[in-house]
């Protein structure tokens, strides 16, 4: 039976929705989310990105949801839902991408942001709006409705032109490449590194990916960042 209930394993408070007028993120309800999340990606949603693709909604659910984010105190996990495409049945927006927070750390005020969006939603305004909201709630300061976190940060395969691509679009600043940072399973290694593994290495097989880190601080977002970003929401 999945669950119809929305994630309380978190480290703050999650709201019942985050929303512009072309998008709104609710929180991920198995119940609801699970299989349109699934019928809405495929294997290469999952390119590069370290888990999936999955085999079934029980393996979406127990795999990706359970054991990435509702067992887990740091992360929390949301679906974006497109107001400008709603269904024709039901009228209600359609699922257009998942994301969320990741290694979020209340002692030092900081989280990352986690994101796919699904094919057909990709080069529209869902991934910016998706990222968006979620900067609005993380930094801004708790009289305006937000979290009050000072730094939000972003990964991102180096390879992956449009994962980057976003994070800058939306203010963030590239902070270095962590080389080696992840090891890949054999079924993505045309993101890895390209760089030959070492001999006797206990994954050999497996390669290696280099990740650049992105980030946006409280006072780059109080200078001039939020503004960038409502400016963005508002398209």
């Amino acid at each position: 039976m999945f669950s119809t209930v929305k994630d309380d394993n978190f480290y703050y408070p999650i709201p019942d929705v985050l929303e512009t007028d072309k998008l709104k993120l609710v929180p991920f309800i198995p119940a609801l989310h699970a299989e349109p999340t699934l019928s809405s990606t495929n294997t290469a949603s999952w390119h590069y990105i370290p888990f999936g693709p999955f085999s079934s909604t029980q393996d979406f659910i127990h795999t990706f949801y359970e054991n990435l984010f509702h067992l887990n105190q740091s992360n929390t996990l949301f679906i974006g839902l497109d107001k400008t495409h709603p269904d024709p049945l039901t009228h209600s927006p359609t699922p257009a991408g998942i994301c969320g927070y990741v290694h979020t750390d209340p002692s030092n005020l900081l989280t990352e942001l986690f994101v796919l969006v699904f094919p057909r939603s990709q080069r529209t305004h869902v991934g910016s709006h998706m990222v968006g909201l979620l900067m609005r709630y993380a930094l801004n300061i708790p009289d305006k409705g937000g979290l009050g976190l000072r730094r939000v940060q972003w990964s991102a395969n180096v390879k992956n032109e449009g994962s980057v691509g976003l994070a800058r679009k939306m203010g963030m600043r590239d902070e270095g490449v962590r080389r080696w940072a992840r090891v890949l399973v054999v079924e993505k290694g045309e993101g890895g590194n390209g760089v030959q593994r070492r001999r006797g290495d206990p994954r050999e097989e497996c390669p290696g990916r280099d990740t650049l880190g992105l980030a946006i601080c409280w006072d780059e977002w109080e200078d001039g960042g939020k503004e960038r970003v409502e400016r963005i929401l508002s398209m």
